[in-house]
């Protein structure tokens, strides 16, 4: 068995090596007390969470996308009766490292799937377990080369919420394990039952695309300074601002292929227009919206190992 050594600096680099998760034994529809997020929560309460058959067809059309362009996919070991959709959360690579997340108790079983499946096939030395009180999840880290953005929500009732997932701890231990790179933290708004309230992680609100661009919902962010500090590293006229309605149906949650191309949902028609017309990017439409109403989309389906 060939072993993988990650490298994943950025997020938009030539995409070599990834993870996509699962989608063919999700189990029964959740309900509301067992959902983890606002947006799950929000379609149990509707009555439209989305099926296995059309999760399947969704996630078959990522998997064609990144056949077709040469990418070597990873799946996690199967799982009956569990959803495995999301595999970003469950570990990321910053460098050369892969990192094993801490992930909230009700996805516990998703780490060991990846155990049995993709941490033997990095290469020895390479695999990082974070300490136990260093919460964070693959959502919340987002990488632009020299800089480690980190959503996180740093409030006294942090544990009350559902949808924190990444603390105060782990801003620390990021800022101690690369002290060579800027740690710039993002607070983000929290709600474990309104989505259109609630960021539940940076990747929903945030997300770097081609070189020195990216899609941003600055009402996602808890702090004005932050949306500023944003607009000084790229640069206003290089934003996208995305609409608290195009947040609902996860417009920043796309995921790149190279600087030049990226998958996206082919519901955002305004988002997909502006990437090929103002920006010159090759955007590669597959339908995702039943998937949105899980609580994620297309970055947090995908777990890159890595990237040129």
């Amino acid at each position: 068995m060939e072993r993988i050594l990650p490298h994943v600096t950025n997020e938009t680099g030539l995409l070599k090596t990834v993870v996509l998760g699962l989608p063919y034994s999700i189990g029964p529809i959740p309900t509301l007390q067992e959902t983890y997020d606002a947006k799950s929560y929000e379609a149990v309460q509707l009555g439209c969470f989305p099926s296995q058959a059309d999760i399947i067809h969704e996630m078959d059309a990522v998997l064609a996308v990144l056949e077709r362009y040469g990418v070597e996919v990873l799946r996690p070991a199967p799982l009956e009766d569990y959803n495995q959709v999301f595999a970003r959360d469950v570990a990321f690579t910053i460098e050369d490292t892969l990192f094993i997340s801490n992930l909230i108790p009700d996805r516990g079983l998703e780490t060991e799937a990846f155990g049995r499946s993709v941490f033997p096939r990095i290469a020895e030395g390479h695999l990082e377990t974070l300490p136990e009180r260093v919460h964070t999840e693959g959502g919340d880290i987002l990488l632009y080369d020299d800089i480690i953005f980190v959503g996180t929500y740093l409030g006294e009732d942090y544990s009350s919420y559902k949808t924190a997932r990444t603390n105060h701890y782990a801003l620390d231990w990021f800022r101690e394990r690369f002290p060579h790179k800027q740690i710039i933290p993002i607070e983000l708004c929290k709600h474990d039952h309104d989505p259109r309230q609630s960021v539940l992680h940076l990747d929903c609100a945030f997300q770097p695309v081609s070189r020195g661009r990216a899609l941003i919902y600055p009402e996602g962010f808890m702090h004005q300074r932050d949306v500023a500090l944003m607009e000084e590293i790229f640069g206003k006229d290089q934003l996208f601002r995305v609409t608290p309605d195009e947040a609902y149906h996860m417009s920043t949650n796309v995921v790149s292929l190279s600087p030049e191309a990226l998958i996206s949902d082919r519901y955002f028609v305004r988002l997909n227009e502006h990437l090929r017309s103002v920006w010159g990017m090759t955007v590669e439409e597959v339908p995702y919206q039943e998937i949105s109403k899980m609580g994620g989309l297309l970055r947090c389906s995908t777990m890159p190992l890595r990237r040129e």
